[in-house]
């Protein structure tokens, strides 16, 4: 099993920056692709970002693209989302999980943390 754990969310005016961080425990030998996704009220969940186990690919939605940032260091198990440039139309819950290899689709992803809640005021 894994465990994964997110932090760094918050409060944000619109511009601001936040940095979410999900830590991962469990099944640490194993290699995984990592992702973040978000989930809006009343919406449905959607892909953020990924990144291969490697770092060397990644993936970003349109709507982050240029903005967000995602890396991880796997010597501390552990995957970052770095936003900057934030709109309030980024608020949303966000999810970090875990998947074999890098994909956008929700359903490849195995492992899921509890989220964390990003709120981007005008």
């Amino acid at each position: 099993q894994v465990q994964l754990v997110e932090s760094g969310g918050g409060l944000v005016q619109a511009g601001g920056s936040l940095r979410l961080s999900c830590a991962r425990s469990g099944r640490t030998s194993r290699s995984y692709a990592m992702g973040w996704f978000r989930q809006a009220p009343g919406k449905e969940r959607e892909f953020v970002a990924a990144n291969s186990w490697s770092g060397g690919l990644t993936y970003y939605a349109d709507s982050v693209k240029g903005r967000f940032t995602i890396s991880r260091d796997n010597a501390k198990n552990t995957v970052y989302l770095q936003m900057n440039s934030l709109k309030p139309e980024d608020t949303a819950v966000y999810y970090c999980a875990a998947a074999p290899g890098i994909s956008k689709s929700i359903w490849d992803y195995d492992y899921w943390g509890q989220g964390t809640q990003v709120t981007v005021s005008s």
